[in-house]
């Protein structure tokens, strides 16, 4: 025999607080209700409005440097611990809870062109215009001498360091791989004359790296043979590259075309998808540890956000004061963004502009999950669209993306025109993703 028995959750009818709403319960039938999708689209229309209203991204500045800021890099072990080297050769570590500076270093003659940690997060490791490596203890010394110095035969132009070996790249004529406890590289590797400015460590598969040249060459290497792997030439100059975090054969490049290419590296003739929006050269990119985003830092002054599915950007921060942005970071944590620029601030960003920080009550909670839910649900509605894809930007690039739109619809007009006044198959069809790249070699 079955036995119904009734079972009540206190937690649906007993208000949180004497001072709350009390909690009425609803017939989810939708015979009952005709105008629910009229309902939760106003509702989703008022909170596209809000979401607007609420963007605030910008948190704070970290102020100190004499100079601008050059490179960044963030501690491997420890949330609320930045790096950060500047163009006077000074590097700086910063509490970012406190937003203050713990140690300053005058570590190089010149730049500091790159900075990396250990996995251990122990030790970190810089390079800059004075040709040497050092090592550095990330503990407050008294006397701030490096533990370690290689004087090297070239300058060298950026670092990183191997996620779970004591082995790390750097690069400047060749890419060199160095054991921390030798003075010479154990292996290094050429292709082609001209320098090389940035090497990454690919996180997941950890013996390949990537290197971009300003022979317009993105270079992929395997650290256990004896030559590079393969090759990709663009049109244009690469200034870095960064690996996803969560799929291990796909990287972004950031051009001097102001495009972003993300790339498969098992078929690089063409890319997987090609992020714009910036009006000037692209100077560096980094992913959030989700690996569904990515950030940018341009020449334009601005900052952009795209979702690595998309070709256009999602969010674009900006500030009077800010110039070129050179270095870009996305904390461990996913929820906030650092960019480092010329006028020697870095600056703290909320990874989603209107996020509201801090411990929120389970109905604020819930009744921000059901927004969610609801803009999802209406996000094709064009007044939806329009009112989360608005963005104001200064008029400098406003005026350059006008400029830079006309050119495109003139080049694609006249292809149009040639195709239609040639023989059939005379003007073929390009995708655009194969536009962009020259060749690829093995």
């Amino acid at each position: 025999m079955k036995v119904k028995v009734l079972s009540r959750n206190p937690d649906d009818c007993i208000r949180e607080t004497k001072n709350d709403i009390h909690k009425v319960p609803r017939n989810y039938n939708p015979s009952l209700h005709p105008f629910e999708a009229a309902r939760e689209y106003t509702r989703a229309l008022n909170a596209t409005k809000l979401e607007r209203v609420f963007a605030k991204p910008f948190l704070g500045s970290l102020d100190g440097h004499k100079d601008g800021v050059h490179c960044m890099s963030k501690h491997p072990t420890s949330l609320s611990t930045l790096l950060s080297g500047s163009c006077d050769g000074e590097i700086r570590l910063w509490n970012l809870a406190s937003r203050r500076c713990t140690r300053s270093i005058t570590a190089h003659t010149g730049f500091v062109r790159g900075l990396c940690c250990k996995p251990e997060g122990n030790h970190f490791f810089s390079v800059g215009d004075d040709s040497t490596i050092k090592q550095w203890d990330m503990e407050t010394s008294e006397s701030d001498e490096p533990i370690n110095t290689i004087i090297g035969k070239s300058i060298y132009i950026s670092i990183d360091h191997h996620w779970k070996d004591a082995v790390f790249a750097t690069c400047g004529q060749q890419v060199d791989i160095w054991d921390a406890s030798r003075t010479d590289p154990i292996r290094s590797f050429t292709w082609g004359t001209d320098s090389i400015h940035s090497v990454k460590f690919n996180p997941i598969e950890t013996h390949l790296l990537g290197s971009c040249a300003a022979d317009r060459n993105i270079v992929l290497y395997d650290m256990r043979g004896a030559a590079p792997l393969r090759k990709v030439i663009l049109d244009m100059k690469s200034n870095t590259i960064a690996w996803n975090p969560i799929e291990a054969y796909i990287f972004t490049a950031a051009n001097e075309d102001y495009n972003l290419y993300t790339f498969d590296m098992r078929r690089l003739d063409m890319p997987v998808k090609i992020h714009m929006d910036h009006v000037s050269a692209v100077l560096d990119v980094d992913y959030a540890p989700t690996g569904l985003e990515f950030v940018s830092g341009s020449f334009d002054k601005s900052v952009r956000i795209f979702p690595t599915d998309k070709g256009r950007s999602r969010e674009v921060y900006h500030t009077k004061r800010m110039q070129h942005v050179s270095c870009v970071k996305w904390s461990m944590d996913n929820k906030y963004v650092l960019s480092g620029s010329d006028e020697t601030n870095i600056r703290v960003w909320k990874a989603r502009a209107s996020e509201k920080l801090g411990v929120m009550r389970p109905r604020e909670q819930a009744a921000m999950d059901y927004d969610a839910k609801l803009k999802d649900k209406f996000h094709h509605f064009p007044q939806l669209k329009r009112i989360s894809r608005h963005r104001h930007v200064p008029k400098a690039i406003y005026s350059e993306a006008k400029t830079l739109r006309i050119q495109r619809d003139s080049k694609r007009r006249k292809e149009s025109n040639r195709r239609k006044h040639s023989k059939p198959g005379a003007v073929p069809i390009i995708p655009e993703r194969k536009k962009h790249v020259v060749a690829e070699v093995q």
